[in-house]
């Protein structure tokens, strides 16, 4: 993790949608970018194609969301895949969702890699170099956790980075995820995810799940459209960041 996170009176919210689970429409109208799926983990062509056009409708910034090739586990499974594949891989989901949202007015604006592939990039340094090869191929900024293998990469090879807090996942001491197969792994409890960022937006700070209080910098925080009670954990985080006086805006 990054040694110091400044404090900030804004913040983007981002969700990610398209994949065929939870209230995408009500989930468009309380966050300010969609890491929209690009079929390889979840979502149809009509789905995402739908999925684009609201969030056009919603000026919602849209990113791609890229993944291993993995619908049965939903992307939330390693594959061991070849730096030159995984380049492909990630180039041809970002080429569908620009097809897709450049039919219905918009752009695709950044890249974030999903599940699996997300967790092994903060790590992995041929996995990281082959999601940063994309995205500088692909001309896109790279969503990515703070002080993992991807940003390194990212601004060695001068791509720009959006950093990402996550409000409904747990964190381990060492400022990674905890994994869903774990206990802590997933927030339920919606006022306890909104006081979360607050303080987060507020501080710079999150509480990993010994207590350990970690110091985080970054520009936009996540909420899961298929977390349970995503929708309400959305308007409960927006409603307590109002109350705080914290603009919300893609940054």
């Amino acid at each position: 993790m990054n040694d110091v996170a400044p404090t900030s009176r804004s913040i983007d919210l981002n969700a990610d949608l398209g994949e065929g689970v939870g209230d995408d429409a009500a989930m468009l109208t309380l966050v300010t970018s969609a890491n929209i799926a690009c079929g390889f983990h979840a979502g149809t062509p009509s789905v995402l194609l739908r999925t684009c056009r609201d969030a056009v409708a919603a000026g919602v910034r849209i990113g791609a969301q890229v993944s291993y090739p993995d619908l049965e586990g939903f992307g939330r499974r390693f594959m061991d895949i070849a730096h030159d594949d995984l380049v492909a891989d990630v180039l041809y989901q970002i080429g569908a969702l620009r097809s897709l949202a450049e039919s219905v007015g918009g752009t695709v604006d950044f890249v974030k890699p999903h599940g699996a592939l997300y967790n092994t990039v903060v790590h992995h340094r041929e996995q990281a170099r082959a999601v940063v090869d994309a995205a500088r191929t692909a001309a896109l900024p790279l969503m990515c956790l703070p002080g993992s293998e991807a940003q390194r990469q990212a601004g060695a090879a001068g791509i720009s980075v959006i950093t990402e807090a996550f409000a409904d996942r747990g964190y381990t001491p060492e400022g990674t995820l905890v994994p869903r197969t774990e206990p802590g792994a997933v927030l339920i409890d919606p006022e306890h995810v909104a006081q979360r960022v607050v303080r987060f937006v507020q501080t710079g700070q999150i509480v990993a799940v010994d207590g350990t209080v970690l110091d985080v910098a970054a520009d936009s925080v996540c909420l899961h459209g298929d977390t349970p009670g995503a929708v309400e954990h959305a308007r409960r985080v927006r409603a307590a960041l109002a109350a705080a006086s914290v603009d919300v805006r893609a940054r």
